[in-house]
């Protein structure tokens, strides 16, 4: 395995008689399993985002700890090899996911793996458009999970517009936003402060903690009072917004936004999306109610290069021939239902629909923490389905023949 091009390398036996193996590639730590009676074939993982500052890490035992639900760990039990590499950074990292997930594919291949399947989720899937898109003929199947399958500029932007839309709805109220108002830079850090590295989970979970409760306070008094002016609040919010009315969809978008701005102008080269000239309506809003908003919201304009970077880490196409499944919940707390609609709307115009099984889960609603409140789930899905999700995918490979019906 160290010939193959891998240091640090810990591998242990499985009860079920297989083995893992931990290790780095070029300083980027990846983890394996291999089944005993392992059939030259592995199947990849892309990880999905992370908040700023978050260790950069992945299991060493993919199965014992499955990163993706129940994909890999299904694909384990065939006889497949599978593995995850950690990328360069936390948070945005489509480019550095598709370079480590590479380095590992082609360290599977010295090691004698002839074949490879991928999977992603939410970033990951991105990645795996990324790869399924730049490199053709380096995986025969691909699953992308609550993907960003549409691009950058449509994802970063229904965070900045929701996060734009709920500060111009709250200002001045009891439910606005801690911290910095401006929608182009953190509204508060995910870092602490020098000299409090030690304490960098409690502050973060501190900072996150400040920003739900506001939230989860609108959400409270509008079910208390449902035809008071917090409903009214969290209607507009919505139907300008294009959100769910919903408080995972309202908290998990905007914590992504209020943490994570300055990395994502740092990753993409700039500000990656811009609502210069945007008309914000809703059908909720009179003409003179419509006017103020677009005179009162903030704008911010996006930069050349950045959108350049984002296009190319990564915003589908559509043409594609590797066959791929992709599968969102209508209802995704941070992934909204419309990067579906883009990438069928990009496959239909590139005339791939033969390469493309599109499916919808169940949405899933799900306990939000510290908020004693439940929402809508991102990446709502269970091992299960995950399960069928790669047993559709290898018989689809091993077939020939694309699935015709929906399997949730």
């Amino acid at each position: 395995m160290t010939k193959a091009g891998a240091s640090d390398i810990d591998a242990n036996g499985r009860a079920d008689g297989g083995m893992s193996v931990a290790g780095t590639l070029d300083g980027r730590a990846f983890g394996v399993a291999v089944p005993a009676r392992w059939n030259g074939q592995a199947v990849l993982f892309a990880n999905g985002y992370s908040i700023p500052g978050s260790p950069v890490s992945v299991p060493a035992d993919p199965v014992a700890k499955d990163p993706s639900g129940g994909f890999l760990t299904a694909a384990y039990k065939q006889g497949f090899a599978v593995g995850q590499s950690a990328f360069d950074k936390p948070a945005m990292a489509v480019k550095s996911g598709v370079i480590n997930t590479l380095r590992l594919r082609g360290w599977f291949e010295r090691i004698g793996a002839r074949r490879f399947y991928l999977g992603g989720a939410s970033m990951g899937g991105n990645i795996v458009m990324s790869l399924i898109e730049q490199h053709p003929d380096a995986f025969v199947g691909a699953m992308s999970a609550c993907g960003v399958t549409g691009g950058w500029d449509s994802e970063v932007g229904s965070l900045v517009d929701l996060r734009a839309v709920y500060n111009f709805y709250t200002r001045g109220t009891k439910y606005e936003l801690p911290g910095n108002h401006d929608i182009a830079a953190n509204g508060l850090s995910p870092t602490p402060p020098a000299g409090l590295g030690f304490a960098r989970t409690p502050w973060l979970f501190w900072q996150i903690k400040k920003m739900s409760g506001v939230i989860a306070d609108l959400f409270k008094a509008a079910r208390a009072n449902p035809n008071g002016s917090e409903a009214q609040m969290i209607a507009r919010i919505a139907s300008v917004a294009k959100a769910d009315a919903d408080p995972a969809s309202f908290i998990f978008p905007i914590m992504t936004a209020m943490v994570s701005m300055e990395d994502m102008r740092a990753s993409f080269g700039g500000v990656v999306y811009g609502n210069v000239g945007k008309t914000y309506e809703s059908s909720l809003l009179s003409t003179a109610e419509k006017a103020r908003l677009n005179a009162g919201i903030q704008r911010i304009a996006s930069d050349a290069p950045a959108r350049a970077f984002a296009v190319r880490w990564h915003q589908s196409s559509g043409r594609f021939t590797t066959p791929l499944i992709a599968v969102h919940n209508r209802h995704d707390g941070l992934v909204f239902a419309k990067e579906a609609i883009l990438l069928r709307q990009r496959v239909k115009a590139a005339g791939n629909e033969g390469h493309l099984f599109q499916l919808w889960a169940p949405s899933l609603q799900k306990d939000i923490p510290g908020t004693g409140l439940k929402g809508w789930a991102h990446c709502g899905f269970n091992p299960r389905q995950a399960a069928v999700l790669w047993n559709t995918l290898h018989g689809w490979v091993e077939s020939g023949r694309k699935p015709s019906v929906g399997v949730y």
